[in-house]
């Protein structure tokens, strides 16, 4: 079984993941990280308690010191790992349905767990056994971490002047968010209301990821607020969206291009993207005297831990940053400071920044499609990067990082990908003219359905943004 994918471990609960496997998981841990201390947090889905305590006594069988922290945001557990400890594990599912749950790792530097910290973990979870009962280890609670963070945080993102109390709105998934970024932002000088502030494991009020199209449906509550700026979370905090009351939701690719404006000017050097991101960033950094370099989708970490955090000015996917200055892990708690920040600072709000620095935007689409069975997946993913190659003419570039990326001579591009976590295709593309992106885009979902209907399959979900 593999239990890894393109983050952590994210399985349905209990068929692939439950207390049973925590403890296996937790002794392995403990084997890979052969002693010291382990600081854990959850979100707030209803299995995480269980999975947490399960996971908790494995560590402890397997001789390493567990520091609960509870409930909070998957950032915490990395704070906390490079502050004190060997070892963070958040156990989370992120943004995915209620019905999952799993497992992020940190090591004592703050970095994700590499592929080859997993497959290390993966390879003693059967064989890995208990310490003799003197060498057990030993039981903390530890939520005081909590307000460490908060109190670091808020004291780096102080604003250099004040020029306006935005009014932000927040909204939080029902997440584990819920009571650590608005103290944050209300600390730096913003007037902040919360929407979907309770935790809630079962994400009644919404979808737990803050796509395009679970968002904008709430633009008329978030309006009625008047706010400046309204950003929106998933389940864990780890993720950011941000959206303009005058225009909507604002793409990722533009608010990386923006965070990469900001930290261009105070030093030179790498911007590590995923390979699902479009072309404004390369345009903007370029302009500023940087350089951009690709990776694959949810190893934005490993890229960074290979060229060196010293090299890198920040790393970033849809929905994640790090700032290698805070720390190498993603974080949307300190996306959603670095926004406030500058809207503090300038006196704008967000979508005015973004034109005034001339960062554009361009017609864009991102689309998944949950298809029935499952075990199609690989099938329909071959036939639709397979049609591509002729449907949409000779492209300019490939790249095979992480599914198929085509590139053109337009600057239009396309890239398709199996899911990591879901049994997903997910389709990417961006292009200079609505036109364009149309038919890339009409070709490609028209190449998905005619293959599933020739063996026997169909989409059974479809999520746009």
């Amino acid at each position: 079984m593999n239990l890894f994918g393109t983050a952590g471990i994210r399985k349905i609960y209990p068929d692939e993941v439950n207390p049973h496997l925590a403890y296996r998981l937790g002794l392995a841990v403990a084997e890979v990280v052969g002693g010291g201390n382990g600081y854990l947090v959850h979100d707030t889905r209803i299995t995480s308690p269980a999975l947490s305590l399960a996971f908790m006594s494995g560590l402890m069988a397997g001789g390493m010191n567990a520091f609960y922290i509870g409930l909070a945001p998957t950032p915490i557990a990395a704070y906390a790992s490079m502050w004190h400890g060997r070892l963070g594990v958040s156990v989370t599912a992120s943004h995915n349905p209620p019905e999952y749950n799993g497992f992020k790792f940190y090591d004592h530097e703050g970095y994700e767990y590499t592929r080859r910290l997993e497959e290390r973990i993966e390879s003693v979870i059967n064989e890995a056994k208990e310490r003799e009962w003197f060498r057990s280890g030993k039981f903390y609670f530890s939520p005081e971490i909590v307000d460490e963070y908060i109190e670091d945080a808020a004291a780096r993102l102080e604003p250099e002047k004040k020029t306006i109390e935005p009014r932000i709105v927040l909204d939080l998934a029902n997440g584990a968010g819920s009571t650590v970024t608005p103290t944050i932002l209300r600390k730096i000088g913003a007037r902040v209301y919360t929407i979907n502030g309770d935790p809630d494991g079962f994400f009644k009020a919404r979808h737990p990821e803050p796509r395009k199209d679970v968002l904008e449906e709430f633009l008329p509550a978030y309006k009625a607020f008047n706010p400046d700026l309204v950003l929106a979370h998933d389940g864990d905090a780890d993720r950011l969206a941000a959206l303009s009351p005058r225009t909507g939701f604002i793409r990722q690719d533009r608010l990386i291009a923006f965070y990469a404006a900001l930290m261009l000017r105070e030093r030179r050097g790498t911007i590590v993207v995923s390979v699902d991101t479009g072309r404004v960033i390369d345009e903007v950094v370029e302009r500023l005297g940087g350089r951009v370099e690709r990776c694959r989708l949810g190893k934005i970490h490993e890229k960074l831990k290979e060229i060196g955090a010293s090299n890198v000015v920040l790393a970033a996917e849809p929905w994640k940053l790090i700032d290698p200055v805070w720390g190498p892990w993603v974080d949307g708690i300190w996306q959603a400071g670095l926004l406030t920040k500058a809207i503090i600072e300038e006196g704008k709000p967000l979508d005015e920044l973004l034109e005034a620095m001339n960062i554009p935007d361009y017609p864009w689409d991102r689309r998944s499609y949950r298809i029935e069975p499952k075990d199609l997946l690989n099938r329909v993913y071959q036939g639709v990067v397979e049609g591509l190659s002729e449907a949409l003419g000779e492209p300019s570039n490939v790249l095979k990082i992480d599914g198929v990326r085509y590139e053109y001579e337009d600057y239009s591009w396309i890239l398709v990908r199996m899911s990591g976590t879901e049994p997903k295709i997910r389709i990417y593309a961006e292009a200079k003219s609505h036109k364009r992106l149309r038919e890339i885009i009409d070709k490609a979902e028209g190449l998905l359905v005619k293959t599933l209907e020739s063996c026997g399959g169909k989409v059974i979900e479809k999520s746009i943004g």
